[in-house]
């Protein structure tokens, strides 16, 4: 499936390696089925909370799975917005695993109740994340919403309750959680549920928040330590590469994997080479297109690009280049770095120095917004209103959930 440069060299080759040059079939996915949501959390990649109503039918979604199949991919990782708003959410997560793909899915937890958490406990192929970004409500509520830890906690409740253990703890790693690593593992450990630690990245709506929410130096040092404390018993999804500079790899693999080995699809089927840059930058093209997604991977222009042999630019001839590779794409763009120039968050203070340089680009803005509100959200730790205020011209503005039908009981 590798289909970059073939060595002759029989020695071991570091995954890594062989990743960089892109496989005839992504690994895993990330699919966003909806950008309706219940919530307006602060750091939202694809800025939703309202409904588009242009979002792949039924039908085309049962299409997509079937592609996927063929192309023996392993998995996708379904989110949002928040997936289990659509009515057929359930059927198409039933569609995906009787063909094969499996499902990992992120959710708030606002539709787990104690029968949804019997049916995921009874499959073999479908995972959880439920999301929570403080260890206590009032750091979590200021960032997700009021009312969103009890949300989160309760479904995590059902889910042990009916037996599933394993079930993923996501969280968004930021200044005002850091110090709560302990705590987020007990509550964890409390429910069966495994840790899963991902980076905040400044697209969507986490651009207004990303100088008050982005982890201090010292704070990436403790978050480093302590993950590498804490091994493979806790998931970081290859979030935190860039902190190798550091001096050890953590578990993964260790490389961007922008349309080599993941991209994203989004409600309207366009395809992104990263889940982190929804953006026209990284557009490589829509499922809707003649070829379908097959084609979109294997044949767009900006997937060849991402696969071909990197110089590292500015980076290259830094210590630390073999180890964090760079860093991050999208966290360099939407900070105005350029993509072959070091991480903003780069452990070697190279990234501090270039967003103060003269070699900054003008910070591009997200290309869509789907918010509640579209002006930028505030971060206030301790309160926050269950619902953002704004004018409302559109039903679809005044509830995410407009225009769905509930789900049959059970469903």
């Amino acid at each position: 499936m590798i289909s970059g440069p073939v060595s002759t060299d029989t020695r071991p080759v570091p995954l890594a390696d062989s990743f960089q040059y892109g496989l005839d079939a992504p690994i895993c996915l990330t699919w966003e089925l909806t950008y309706a949501c219940n919530l307006s959390c602060v750091h939202c990649l694809s800025s939703s909370g309202r409904r588009d109503p242009r979002e792949l039918s039924t039908a085309e979604c049962r299409a997509i799975i079937d592609e996927l199949e063929r192309m023996q991919v392993f998995y996708v990782n379904i989110g949002g917005g928040e997936p289990t708003v659509r009515p057929d959410f359930w059927e198409l997560v039933d569609y995906a695993t009787d063909h094969h793909v499996g499902v990992k899915f992120s959710t708030n937890g606002v539709r787990i109740d104690p029968a949804a958490a019997r049916r995921l406990a009874a499959s073999d192929y479908v995972d959880v994340q439920i999301s929570l970004d403080g260890a206590t409500a009032d750091v979590n509520d200021a960032v997700r919403g009021r009312g969103s830890y009890g949300t989160a906690t309760r479904a995590m409740g059902h889910l042990a309750s009916a037996g599933f253990t394993g079930f993923k703890l996501s969280v968004v790693a930021t200044r005002h959680n850091i110090g709560q690593l302990d705590a987020f593992k007990a509550i964890a450990d409390e429910y069966g549920a495994q840790l899963r630690l991902t980076r905040l990245r400044p697209a969507g709506r986490g651009a207004d928040v990303w100088d008050e929410l982005h982890p201090t130096a010292g704070q990436q040092r403790e978050l480093y330590s302590w993950l590498l404390e804490h091994g493979e018993s806790v998931l970081t999804g290859d979030s935190f590469f860039h902190l190798a500079g550091y001096g050890e790899s953590l578990p993964g693999l260790n490389l961007c994997g922008a349309g080599r080995v993941v991209c994203l699809i989004d409600p309207v089927g366009d395809v992104y080479a990263c889940p982190f840059a929804i953006h026209e930058n990284f557009l490589a093209g829509n499922v809707r297109s003649p070829g379908g997604f097959r084609r979109v991977w294997q044949e767009s222009e900006l997937f060849a690009d991402l696969r071909r042999p990197q110089t590292g630019g500015a980076c290259a001839s830094c210590s630390a280049y073999d180890a964090c590779r760079g860093g991050c794409m999208a966290a360099k763009f939407f900070t105005g770095l350029p993509l072959d120039g070091p991480d903003p968050e780069c452990v070697k203070g190279h990234g501090e120095a270039a967003l103060g340089g003269p070699g900054r680009l003008p910070v591009p803005r997200p290309a869509q917004d789907h918010s509640h509100r579209r002006s930028p959200v505030p971060v206030t730790i301790g309160s926050r209103p269950e619902r953002l205020g704004g004018p409302v011209d559109r039903a679809c503005d005044e509830s995410p959930l407009a225009g769905f039908v509930p789900p049959a009981p059970g469903r």
